[in-house]
């Protein structure tokens, strides 16, 4: 059976390729200790208390077709939280549902990246390291991946300005994350009008994944399409956020693309053909979601709450840089397989190796050297994990890579 060349370079997926780097490992633990996963970002605080009650109250929708790009309510409901999050007017039909940000982040490269730009194959800007399905919907297209690295060097978040203007010419889509997974960083105005002006001046669309926007430590991170829409450049963008991160419920795979009319005409008529819409009951907890917010703050207590630890536990090891935004500790190690390794026969701690999350460009893998770290995990359980990582890693009177 012949299969397509599009997809023969992407590598395993991160975390198969965990359990077999981990594979035949014992996991060192003392008595009564348990291992520890902080690999996986699926956050683990509370749902919102009135999801049941929803839920049950609108069980008889399981019996009906959903509305595709979601129901009045719904997008309603998105519309408003637009408004007081970011002060934006946005229409219904410049939002649409999504079964996960996932599928949108996806679908989105599909339906606004062209077959050719300038008469060339069509580029697609990545970070590196980034979220994996950036890179696939690049190849679904048959556009060239541009990795370009978000290091401690750049911030934590590409430098797409310093990219050479023959390539930004031929530049359909530019990804960008913030607060970016995995590294924590959060582009503040300044670099979101930058990339704005740069994406008006070479014709390309900024994807904006702001799946963890409503975690921050000090101030909530500007929102791209806000930023463009007061530049008059709301053209240039199109956003992706989630309940996943934002309301802890990862399961119920509920998000929403949103962008300007142009954009979203053309998502929109793509996912009358090939979306998955949420299910009515979905949707009516969605709806509900969206329209309540003390939730979202106790939820993002917590989370300051660990950053707190996490500074106080690590914050003088070299090269530590604190979390501006989501819930990911990017932390620097000789080798991030070998730490990775080292943690779980040491300590029964599972971490993601930071080169799983890269991809290598030029012989260099900018993830190589970190470890990605979600502290999803309540508090009493995070701190003594972060200090027996630093123990293993960290002090070098036990040996550790510090």
């Amino acid at each position: 059976m012949a299969i397509p060349e599009r997809f023969s370079n992407l590598p395993e997926y991160a975390f198969p390729r965990l359990r077999a780097l981990l594979s035949g490992i014992q996991p060192g633990l003392a008595a009564g200790e348990a291992p520890v996963v902080l690999t996986i970002g699926e956050p683990r605080h509370p749902m919102p208390d009135f999801l049941a009650e929803v839920m049950a109250a609108n069980m008889g929708g399981f019996a009906k077709y959903p509305a595709n790009e979601g129901t009045p309510g719904l997008l309603s409901a998105i519309g408003d939280w637009l408004g007081s999050r970011y002060g934006l007017d946005v229409a219904p039909d410049r939002i649409m549902a999504l079964n996960g940000t996932r599928e949108g982040l996806f679908n989105a490269a599909l339906a606004l990246c062209p077959e050719r730009k300038k008469g060339q194959r069509p580029a697609i800007l990545i970070p590196n390291p980034f979220y994996q399905v950036y890179a696939v919907a690049a190849a679904a297209v048959q556009a060239e991946p541009i990795f370009v690295p978000a290091t401690p060097e750049t911030g934590n978040l590409p430098d797409y300005t310093a990219l050479p203007p023959d390539l930004l010419d031929r530049t359909a889509i530019a990804y960008l994350c913030s607060p970016a997974n995995p590294q924590g960083a959060i582009a503040d105005r300044d670099y979101l009008e930058q990339l704005i002006a740069l994406a008006d001046r070479h014709d390309f669309v900024i994807f904006a994944d702001e799946c963890y926007s409503e975690i921050w430590r000090d101030a909530p991170p500007p929102g791209a399409l806000a930023v463009a829409t007061e530049m008059g450049l709301a053209n240039r963008v199109v956003i992706f956020n989630s309940l996943s991160k934002r309301s802890n419920l990862p399961g119920l795979r509920s998000g929403f693309v949103a962008g300007s009319a142009a954009s979203m005409a053309q998502i929109r008529r793509l996912r009358a053909y090939a979306g998955a819409p949420l299910s009515l009951p979905a949707q009516a907890v969605s709806e509900a979601a969206w329209r309540d917010e003390s939730h979202v703050a106790a939820s993002r207590a917590l989370y300051q709450q660990k950053y707190r630890i996490a500074d106080r536990v690590l914050g003088n090891v070299p090269g530590y840089r604190p979390i501006q935004g989501g819930f990911f500790l990017w932390l620097p190690v000789e080798d991030g397989e070998e730490a990775a390794r080292t943690l779980w026969a040491r300590a029964g701690i599972q971490v993601l190796p930071g080169a799983y999350l890269s991809r290598e460009v030029d012989g260099h893998n900018p993830g190589r050297g970190f470890i990605r770290v979600a502290l999803v995990a309540d508090a009493d359980a995070t701190e003594p994990a972060l200090q027996r990582l630093r123990a293993v890693l960290y002090d070098e009177t036990t040996g550790g890579e510090g």
